[in-house]
């Protein structure tokens, strides 16, 4: 549904747009003095930046409350230490809760990985970088009980194919 939505306000955006461009065009042709020509860029320049302003406000108001980023949450958050190794995924714990908080926390003890992690329809629910002394951390809510695939992103040497774990999210109880 946001999608559509999202691609609707795109060409509404664009149509917009493309109208704007051709009223230029067609003005282009008039022959007026440069002072009327300063005059009407300056109005219609204010009118446009203040339309901008009112319609672009209030989307990015509404969009930071779509943020996936839960503000102070209450539940204990479960922590899942994720290793890249050539070519496995070490996770610390490999169950998971439904609907808490879970923190990943990604690195790496060789090469450069990228950790994917897809859903039962194959669908990618998230990712991040692996990097060799450094840590990553994603911070995610598993909605929908079920296995959650694990994946290495990144080539990463001849037994990439084979770099595979999983995480299996339980009911909430």
């Amino acid at each position: 549904m946001e999608q559509t939505i999202a691609v609707l306000a795109s060409a509404i955006l664009g149509t917009i747009l493309l109208l704007i461009f051709a009223g230029v065009a067609r003005s282009a042709q008039s022959s007026a003095s440069a002072e009327d020509v300063a005059n009407a860029t300056g109005r219609w320049r204010r009118t446009t930046f203040w339309s901008l302003v009112l319609l672009f406000v209030p989307i990015i108001g509404y969009s930071l409350t779509r943020t996936p980023y839960a503000s102070g949450s209450a539940s204990p958050v479960v922590v899942v230490e994720a290793t890249g190794h050539q070519w496995a995924w070490t996770l610390a714990h490999d169950t998971v809760p439904a609907g808490q908080p879970v923190e990943i926390r990604v690195t790496t003890a060789d090469v450069n990985h990228g950790f994917g992690l897809y859903d039962a329809n194959n669908r990618l629910v998230t990712q991040t970088q692996a990097m060799p002394g450094f840590t990553n951390v994603i911070r995610h809510v598993f909605t929908t009980p079920g296995t959650y695939r694990v994946l290495c992103l990144e080539y990463c040497g001849l037994g990439h194919h084979t770099m595979f774990s999983q995480i299996v999210v339980t009911a909430a109880k």
